[in-house]
């Protein structure tokens, strides 16, 4: 690990004085500064649902392949935890960002996964209650996926499972997943899905300028794929966590046929019911022209407080929500409470409101 045992153990112990301090209503503690003011500062409380890390070998996979993702490829636990304290963020609950493990290779893609996850669980034991982990899947390889399950669940203690949104052209409701899904229902799994990179249209606009909107097309695909082939239904127990807000989807519902939101054999409980079950993450959703739409449709208690970290700071979420609105303890439960009802072992960690 690139961060002394010691040095955390020093700085918890700094937290746990701080955590003393006066706070305001928001959580915000209150520090003297030089002239004698208090100076606030965040009390480490957030849990942060999208936040990416990288292993060594992940890092050598994306910059043997030019993926152009520098924060990626620059990625440490010291400036992560860093940008945490700074932020107010008590644990992120890491995961491996697109393009993920498989590069066509089955037996590579198992062994980077594995170290992947592997990775994430030195983390969580060296910083205990600052990181979580969902863990990395080598699919489109379902057998190397079943393997990697019992192993991050079952030995890692993994908080869930990541999926890309797309595997080879197929979505997440793809009969190929079957299997993976089956598993992921029986232990009553949590599953965070971050968008991949549609080959078919990531050089449709010059300068990059589509990927953003691929990508939250891309989510958006692959809602539509676990809802209309039946997935969602079928394996109840599974609670999806959609990054950036459900990419496009609460705002094209008509599209989703929300408005007659009829019963079918795939949708027995109609289509309104399933969206409605699903989890969000606030990630490139929380500004004053999404949040209307994205409000009206999740339920408060469905939102999570996402980041989409390294490529964005925690501040500049809380800032919009902020703006927005919302009641100190609705943001109290989008920030923190929400996330701890999907994963109560955080409950003692950090500190509270």
């Amino acid at each position: 690990m690139n961060h002394p045992r010691r040095r955390f153990l020093t700085g918890m112990a700094a937290l746990g004085a701080a955590a003393l301090a006066p706070r305001d209503v928001r959580g915000v503690r209150l520090q003297p500064d030089q002239s004698g003011q208090p100076a606030r500062q965040p009390v480490p409380h957030r849990i942060d649902v999208h936040c990416h890390f990288s292993s060594p070998g992940f890092i050598a996979a994306i910059k043997a392949r030019n993926t152009g993702q520098l924060p990626l490829m620059n990625w440490s636990s010291s400036r992560t935890l860093e940008d945490m304290d700074r932020d107010g963020v008590a644990t992120s609950i890491v995961s491996t960002s697109e393009p993920s493990v498989w590069f066509g290779d089955n037996d590579a893609a198992r062994r980077l996964a594995r170290e992947c996850n592997e990775y994430g669980a030195k983390l969580m034991a060296a910083y205990p209650g600052r990181f979580g982990m969902f863990a990395t899947l080598p699919l489109p390889d379902v057998g190397g996926a079943l393997r990697e399950i019992a192993y991050a669940f079952d030995t890692l203690k993994a908080d869930g499972a990541c999926f890309m949104s797309s595997y080879q052209g197929k979505y997440l409701g793809d009969p190929a997943f079957t299997p993976v899904m089956q598993e992921l229902n029986r232990r009553r799994a949590v599953v965070y899905t971050h968008p991949f990179r549609a080959e078919c249209c990531v050089n449709l606009l010059p300068n990059g300028r589509a990927l953003g909107i691929t990508l939250s097309t891309e989510t958006t695909l692959t809602i539509a794929s676990v809802l209309f082939s039946g997935t969602a239904a079928r394996f109840p127990n599974i609670r999806f966590i959609w990054s950036h807000g459900g990419g496009t989807m609460p705002y094209i519902t008509g599209r989703f046929g929300v408005n007659a939101n009829a019963k079918s054999p795939e949708l027995p409980n109609g289509v309104l019911h399933e969206i409605q079950k699903f989890y969000y993450d606030t990630a490139q959703a929380f500004n004053a022209y999404t949040l209307p739409t994205f409000t009206k449709l999740v339920p408060l208690s469905h939102m999570l407080f996402g980041t989409d970290y390294p490529f964005a700071r925690a501040d500049t979420v809380t800032e919009g929500l902020t703006n927005f609105g919302f009641s100190s303890a609705a943001q109290r439960a989008i920030e923190r409470d929400n996330a701890l009802e999907l994963f109560p072992r955080l409950r003692p960690a950090g500190a509270c409101w």
